[in-house]
């Protein structure tokens, strides 16, 4: 999986995948990226168990956004 998250909004942008249910992967980031959410939001009520859940370790290695850039 990877994703493109904007550095200004956090929206996702674009998402790819390959594998084994990418396509219930591909619809919940289109749902994301139509409806312009932040990777942020992890509130929707969605069928469980299901592959979407792994979009939560996705997103969790993006850095936050006061971190990008910030000088140490």
């Amino acid at each position: 999986m990877k994703a493109l998250i904007s550095a200004d909004t956090d929206e996702v942008l674009g998402f790819t995948v390959f594998g084994t249910e990418a396509a219930e992967l591909m619809a919940v980031a289109q749902t994301a990226m139509l409806a312009k959410l932040s990777y942020t939001v992890h509130d929707a009520i969605l069928t469980h168990p299901t592959m979407a859940e792994r979009l939560t370790s996705l997103f969790s290695a993006v850095p936050a956004r006061s971190s990008i850039g910030a000088q140490s």
